[in-house]
């Protein structure tokens, strides 16, 4: 699908007609630059591979350099391939926020905060066990039982428990958008999206 690369910038609010305060996030997409064009005759498949944010010298390397060099532009820090892009583009064009018309809903994919190591109450969505009275000690958000001891004598392969959370690739789909500023390359979506400020973001119609 048609999309790009962008990045997080924050949350704010804004009201809309009937005077209602709508949350949104405010993502600074693009302008991308197509880096490469996928083709079936030679890679199999058709896609758009699009760059994003600038890359000093200093931190490319030499086969960076060439490729994008034949896009006749900077190496860039984000690369992103888009199949089925809907419109048809040649290496090196530079596609903007006007890819989006307000209205229209779009899916945003990132990787969501690291939280660390957690519990299952805040990891899994556990109601905590047991209640405070009755001389409970510490048992409050423990996650009870994870398998019986007889048989299978074992806990059994994905178990919810504590463990690391977040610092995954997540999608929210059907996000509004709300507003398109050209002039800025700013894309105002309603609800939030994964990740935090300053992150990469794919965004997709």
């Amino acid at each position: 699908m048609s999309g790009l690369i962008g990045k997080k910038i924050g949350m704010t609010s804004i009201f809309d007609e009937n005077g209602k305060n709508i949350p949104c996030t405010v993502i600074e997409a693009g302008p991308c630059t197509v880096t490469q064009v996928r083709t079936n005759e030679v890679d199999g498949y058709e896609a758009l591979q699009l760059g994003f944010d600038d890359k000093t010298d200093k931190h490319t390397v030499k086969a960076e350099e060439g490729h994008f060099k034949k896009a006749g532009t900077v190496a860039k820090k984000q690369v992103v391939e888009f199949k089925y892009f809907e419109e048809e583009h040649n290496l090196g064009d530079v596609l903007t926020v006007d890819l989006f018309n307000e209205g229209e809903f779009v899916d945003v994919q990132g990787v969501s905060k690291g939280k660390g190591f957690q519990g299952v109450v805040k990891r899994h969505g556990f109601g905590g066990v047991g209640q405070a009275t009755h001389g409970q000690h510490n048992r409050l958000r423990a996650p009870g039982s994870v398998g019986a001891s007889s048989y299978p004598s074992r806990v059994f392969k994905g178990m919810r428990m504590a463990g690391r959370t977040g610092g995954e690739n997540v999608t929210v789909q059907n996000l509004r958008v709300l507003k398109v500023v050209a002039e800025k390359n700013l894309l105002v979506v309603k609800g939030c999206v994964p990740g935090h400020k300053n992150s990469y973001v794919i965004i997709q119609k």
